[in-house]
């Protein structure tokens, strides 16, 4: 099992999961964060810094977002385990889920 980001992340990128997440798991791509399956250890301090709740235990995530368990996992297909989103800095690409979306509104 793994933390899951969804929906509510992309083009926010609020950072405040990255900043308390002790083992550095939560990588950035173009429009959204994504947390690595098998770098998270679970221990759900991402979840409550989140400012817009886009972070779920996997099985919390709600149906509408089910789908981006499966855009975190294969974000990291052709870049395998990295050991630390730190060193990697912004990676230019999404998920194709993520990438097709439309531009999305945020209140400030």
């Amino acid at each position: 099992m793994t933390y899951v980001i969804a929906q509510p992340c992309v083009d926010l990128k609020d950072r405040a999961c990255v900043d308390e997440c002790p083992v550095d798991c939560i990588y950035e791509g173009k429009r959204m964060l994504y947390i690595h399956p098998d770098e998270c250890v679970d221990c759900g301090a991402c979840e409550p810094v989140c400012p817009v709740e886009a972070i779920y235990y996997e099985d919390d995530t709600p149906d509408q977002w089910k789908e981006y368990y499966d855009a975190n996992v294969h974000f990291f297909d052709d870049l395998g385990s990295p050991g630390g989103a730190a060193k990697m800095g912004e990676i230019d690409k999404d998920h194709p889920l993520v990438a097709a979306l439309p531009p999305q509104e945020h209140d400030e």
